[in-house]
């Protein structure tokens, strides 16, 4: 097998186990017995500046995001202003000159906003690499930044590496002024060397940020697999950048983070197509990276993901289109940033253009919103980005407006008598589960199963099940897929014993299928006490049934117990 075969010929299993093998081998032992809360960044044409940013929080901050990525603009002794983003500049800068920038910043009391970032960028880039005193200032204006969101309470810096006005040069080789006097290797040298040099002042302000990049080294795809990558970085747009990032590993200490936000994905419309992307950042890009800094970038890159809304809006006829594959577009907005986020480490980001999420001076930004322009657009990201939460609130919006409908059967068992999972009303019968309900448990097990008259939630009435070492009680429900479900129960426990809630799927007909799809659903509220376990599921190609098991195991006597009351089954989309 040649060595591009090597790189590039993945088949989709290879992207799972691959993927899963690189996620391990990034977290230390310690690292993953909790991973990174997803997070959405919101960017774009209607991106903040830090006053509008702190003039506007409230507002801001209703929307279904977990930060922003914002603008800080100086004022320059002349009165002028100074913009962060143009950063690769040889011009001098003060650091006063950004005073009410973190002024601005440090009014904000953020809730919802955790994840911050303040924009550099690689404009206007006209600094050769070999221009000591041109890259003095450049490296101060990077540690510049790293003081804003430090001072200014942020997670860290977004660095757009695109040059956006010419000579659009900074990472490209054969752009450079210098470019006859010395070769790629030489500039590929100095370029690392500058790395150095911009996050040794970057951790000298803030030891602990968090860079999150538009892209990094999936940019150059194009290299990967071959024997000499060079030959081709030699004439990439961004061949110099892998040695800007080298140069980073060289020197950062082990709580920085890097995020390679791939861009690329501005595209993607399929599970596969976000797998192989994790697994080119995670793993083949490394090949763009010196050996010695490799276990560093296993380490502390992440793979991130752009989702471009405005391809969502797009006529077909547009390059940037996102077809619904026989869906609603917007639908296939939410499953995209919903697949984005469970393959991503922590961040995907939100780019948009034609509209805005709030108020902007951006005469080429619509009026319109996006959740106007896009109808349904704000409720996708907001169950892609926290189902649960989403769930929430479609239940108290449905409960308000006297739609709820909840499909659980003697939810609140406080009956003799409800329809079976056959759809025929029987009776209760004494030493049984609760009407309406059966039970199941391991031939090893023999705990009893029974309807508690007495004990309940909100009022009398539960399912109880004592001495169980592992069982549950069990009701079923027609569904269709695509449908979106919020589950719930209840539950308190006496003794020794664990809970919670499995949502299972089988046919039409009846057989148990999709196993892999099972969802388990827990909470960490006291066992003494009565707490809410909760969840949304969505029903997948192939099912006709949602099966709930309220499941308990662990239990060892009769004195261990557990209750269940209040279930329910809503429909949510």
């Amino acid at each position: 097998m040649n060595r591009s075969h090597y790189w590039f010929n993945h088949h989709l299993l290879a992207v799972l186990v691959g993927l899963a093998f690189l996620v391990g081998l990034a977290a230390p032992a310690a690292a993953q017995s909790r991973a990174p809360r997803k997070k959405l960044i919101a960017t774009g044409w209607d991106k903040p500046d830090t006053a509008r940013l702190r003039e506007n929080l409230a507002q801001m901050e209703q929307r279904p995001f977990d930060g922003v990525i914002l603008e800080a603009v100086g004022t320059r002794d002349d009165g002028k202003s100074c913009f962060l983003r143009s950063t690769f500049s040889a011009q001098a800068w003060e650091q006063r000159w950004f005073n009410k920038s973190v002024e601005d910043l440090k009014a904000c009391r953020f809730t919802r906003f955790t994840d911050n970032f303040v924009t550099v960028g690689a404009n206007p880039g006209n600094v050769d690499w070999f221009d000591d005193e041109g890259w003095k200032n450049v490296v101060e204006h990077w540690r510049i930044a790293a003081w804003i969101a430090k001072e200014g309470g942020l997670k860290g810096l977004h660095f757009d590496p695109e040059p956006y006005t010419p000579p659009h040069a900074q990472f490209n080789y054969l752009a450079q002024p210098q470019k006859a006097q010395h070769t790629f290797a030489e500039y590929q040298a100095k370029a690392r060397e500058r790395g150095r040099e911009v996050m040794r002042a970057v951790i000298g302000e803030y030891p602990d940020l968090t860079i999150f990049t538009y892209f990094m080294l999936v940019i150059n795809s194009n290299a990967l697999g071959h024997a000499n990558p060079n030959a081709v970085l030699e004439t990439s747009g961004y061949g110099l950048l892998p040695a800007f990032v080298d140069g980073w590993l060289d020197v950062i200490p082990p709580a920085v983070k890097l995020v390679d936000g791939c861009e690329n994905a501005y595209r993607y419309n399929s599970t596969t197509q976000f797998l192989e992307a994790a697994v080119r950042i995670k793993g083949d890009c490394q090949q763009l990276i010196s050996p010695e800094n490799r276990a560093k970038y296993r380490a502390q890159v992440q793979a991130g993901f752009g989702i471009y809304l405005d391809a969502y809006w797009n006529p077909p006829t547009s390059q940037w289109y996102i077809d619904g594959l026989g869906e609603p577009r917007v639908l296939r907005l939410r499953k995209n940033v919903a697949t984005a986020l469970r393959v991503a480490d922590e961040y995907v980001w939100m780019y948009g253009e034609k509209f805005r999420w709030w108020s902007t001076p951006n005469p080429r930004v619509n009026k319109e919103t996006w959740p106007e322009a896009l109808p349904g657009s704000e409720d996708a990201l907001r169950f892609a980005r926290d189902p649960a939460d989403y769930g929430r609130a479609r239940i108290a919006t449905l409960e308000k407006e006297g739609k709820l409908a909840n499909l659980a059967r003697n939810a609140d068992f406080a009956s003799e008598q409800a329809a079976s999972n056959q759809g025929v009303q029987v009776d209760w019968k004494q030493g049984g589960a609760p009407a309406g309900w059966s039970s199941w448990q391991l031939e090893t097990s023999k705990g009893v199963f029974s309807w508690d008259r007495e004990t309940g939630h909100s009022g009398k009435g539960s399912a109880r099940a004592a001495g169980v070492g592992n069982g549950c009680f069990i009701q079923s429900y027609d569904v269709k897929p695509g449908e979106c479900y919020a589950i719930r129960a209840m539950r308190r426990i006496q003794g020794k014993g664990n809970t919670w809630i499995r949502v299972r799927w089988q046919t039409a007909e009846g057989r148990w299928t999709l196993e892999e799809l099972d969802k388990t659903l827990t909470t960490e509220g006291p066992a003494n006490d009565w707490g809410e376990i909760f969840g949304v599921v969505e029903v997948p190609e192939g099912a006709g049934k949602l099966v709930v098991l309220l499941g308990m195991a662990g239990q060892s006597t009769q004195e261990d117990v557990v209750w269940f009351d209040d279930v329910g089954v809503y429909r949510v989309d």
